[in-house]
């Protein structure tokens, strides 16, 4: 390892280290534009000039020079502080005035370098050049003048996400970024590069005038709009949720985030039930908690209560569900709304066991029956990063652009029972070989895809293969709380008082009970229901979420919810009193302890330990893909479907509308 001598401060750096990266081991602050440790290195922006020696006498860019034995160097001598002031007025010489109408005011790298490292005046009188702003779509709002090309975004594009749809044209000080041909970007990560822009030039056109960062209360929370676990932060001012942005997290989403995630928050305060509404007559009519409790009460079901989970709901709420069914003498319970019946036995082998992290280690993968560029965008980040290590990847389904080389092998699952030899030659050879398994295969597939397990040597010392990926952000802490019958959810439909959960996706048709829906959005439970009980969203309680790997993460209430809503647990806890049944606890502290002590695992927020028994199922993989359960990656949910922003998405990026009819 390398012994650099940094500022008189001697350290050892490990092998392969920048010149920047070594000075930051040591203490110091490098300040830079186009740096990123995501992204490749650039060099453009010249903003993190050393001086070294032995060397060149002249300042180097620290970013893209190796850190060499006996090297020293220096970050703070009169050589590097004029470089820096004079990279910072050649960056400001076309840079706007226009700071207090700027959206990344008080979160401007720019701002702050400049009072950091700048003059703190211009020696340049001549006219500034001016840019046309570009159209990248109704996530991203440009003003190009802004920009100071330092590429992140086009690197994040070509790198990250994969959509090689940012570009530059130009040279020197005609340079500019834009997409291309000026059309919408059409990722499903592209709100990102509003965060890498260290100046104005990108900025969310959602939030655009919105608020200042100052004026914003900032929670740390999960994310909900798919089974990742995105960890976030909600800005909120009074009652409303404003921003949405990505916390870092390495296990989970690194430091990204999907424009759903993002985007989908306006939806948080439009189509709400803010109050109790009871069925009379075929409508539906605004009622009291009293009379809705009472309108319940009447059923008389007695122990034919079932409760079924949507894809958000957090694991006390289902606790506390199922609490009461159990005082009811019910243990009807189901999280799998759409109609999934695969085996639930064992968790291990329904949970995604190589970890989110883990997938960039694979070197041979197959997906079965999995859009993962929608149903896990930010699984299939770490996949991209898997192939550029040397990773083959096959896939089982229809054909679908996931932004990397696939080797497609077909849409039928019985290909699962007899792989080509290509697949086999390259599993065989792999040290670290990868399944993953979508919501499209499990029906038919999950006893073929276990049985590769064996064939295909998943399971070895210290690794672990075999991944199902699940969509919903309550579908592991449902199954680790027993949301989960024989025959899914057909084993529930003959009850005669059933709890709906936030559950928008389940045939209401099919139910022919009392049907109480407890939720937050006036959508296709709410319309089916004959008493709507009205629960607040993610952003207004304190919850417990597992993700797709099994890890238990918290998040915290941002705001408070609209009206007469109140938290799902203390509806339950209210109703059980009604009912007779009181459940055992007064407060949400109180519900934690109790779920803590029926499943240990949801107490410490880390990854959950399921041992690795599989359930021996009989059977071949039998039917053909037609498509993905995902249809639209924008409209998943209640909330998204109650955005604009969302809708807006959908209708441009994927149905082809123009930018006017999009924005009506």
């Amino acid at each position: 390892m390398p012994l650099v001598k940094v500022d008189g401060v001697e350290i050892e750096v490990p092998q392969g280290a920048t010149v920047l990266q070594a000075c930051e081991l040591a203490g110091k602050e490098i300040p830079r534009f186009c740096y990123h440790e995501r992204l490749s290195i650039a060099g453009n922006c010249r903003m993190c000039l050393v001086e070294v020696k032995p060397g060149p006498p002249k300042p180097q860019a620290s970013c893209a020079l190796p850190a060499a034995d006996k090297q020293e160097i220096f970050t703070n001598s009169p050589m590097v502080k004029n470089a820096r002031e004079g990279i910072m007025e050649f960056l400001l010489i076309n840079h706007p005035l226009d700071c207090p109408i700027c959206d990344q005011g008080g979160e401007c790298d720019l701002q702050d370098q400049s009072v950091a490292y700048g003059r703190g005046h211009s020696r340049y009188d001549e006219n500034k050049r001016a840019v046309t702003e570009k159209y990248m779509g109704p996530i991203v709002k440009t003003v190009m003048t802004r920009c100071i090309q330092c590429t992140r975004c086009i690197r994040f594009a070509e790198e990250v996400s994969g959509v090689e749809e940012i570009g530059a044209i130009f040279r020197g000080e005609d340079m500019q970024i834009t997409s291309y041909l000026e059309n919408a970007v059409k990722s499903e990560l592209s709100g990102n590069v509003v965060d890498l822009c260290p100046v104005g030039a990108l900025t969310s056109k959602p939030y655009a005038f919105e608020a200042r960062p100052w004026e914003l209360r900032k929670t740390l929370t999960i994310d909900v709009m798919d089974a990742v676990g995105t960890n976030i932060r909600l800005d909120s001012r009074g009652r409303q949720v404003l921003r949405c942005v990505p916390r870092i997290n390495e296990d989970v989403n690194e430091e990204w985030a999907t424009d759903k995630t993002r985007h989908a928050i306006d939806g948080l305060v439009r189509r709400r039930l803010d109050k109790p509404y009871v069925r009379v007559n075929g409508k539906l009519q605004p009622a009291t908690w009293d009379e809705a409790f009472a309108a319940i009460k009447a059923v008389n079901a007695g122990s034919s209560v079932a409760a079924v989970a949507g894809d958000l709901v957090d694991c006390e709420t289902m606790y506390a569900a199922k609490a009461l069914l159990a005082k009811m003498g019910s243990s009807l319970l189901e999280g799998r709304q759409t109609g999934m019946d695969y085996d639930a036995t064992s968790i291990a082998a329904v949970n995604f066991n190589t970890t989110i992290a883990g997938t960039e280690r694979a070197d041979a993968i197959l997906l079965v029956g999995t859009n993962l560029r929608w149903e896990a965008p930010l699984v299939n980040t770490r996949v991209r990063k898997a192939i550029k290590k040397g990773a083959k990847v096959f896939a089982i389904g229809p054909e679908t652009d996931l932004t990397y080389k696939v080797e497609w092998l077909g849409d039928d699952l019985s290909l699962l029972g007899k792989l080509p030899e290509a697949v086999t030659e390259a599993f065989g050879n792999a040290e670290r070989p990868m399944v993953i398994v979508g919501g499209g295969a499990l029906k038919g597939g999950h006893a073929a895809a276990l049985k590769l397990v064996d064939t295909l040597g998943l399971v070895k010392d210290g690794w672990n293969g075999f991944n199902v990926v699940h969509m919903a952000a309550s579908r592991m802490g449902g199954l680790m709380l027993g949301y989960a019958q024989k025959g899914g959810i057909a084993d529930v439909m003959g009850a005669k008082l059933g709890f709906f959960l936030g559950a928008d996706e389940v045939d209401y048709s099919k139910f022919a009970g009392f049907k109480v829906f407890v939720g937050h959005h006036g959508d296709k439970g709410a319309a089916a229901a004959d008493v709507i009980l009205p629960g607040v969203t993610y952003a207004e309680k304190s919850g417990t979420w597992v993700n797709l790997e099994g890890r238990v993460q918290r998040g915290e209430r941002a705001v408070f919810a609209p009206g007469d809503a109140r938290e799902d647990w203390s509806i339950f806890r209210a109703l059980s009193d009604t009912l007779g049944h009181t459940l055992p606890f007064d407060s949400f502290e109180g519900l934690r302890e109790e779920m803590y002590s029926d499943v240990p695992a949801l107490r410490h927020q880390a990854l959950a330990t399921f041992e690795w028994n599989p359930p021996s199922l009989s059977g071949e993989g039998q039917g053909v893909l037609a498509g993905y359960p995902v249809k639209d990656f924008y409209l998943t949910n209640a909330i998204c479907r109650a955005s604009p922003t969302m809708q807006r998405c959908s209708a441009e990026l994927l149905h082809g509308e123009d930018y006017a009819e999009a924005a009506e």
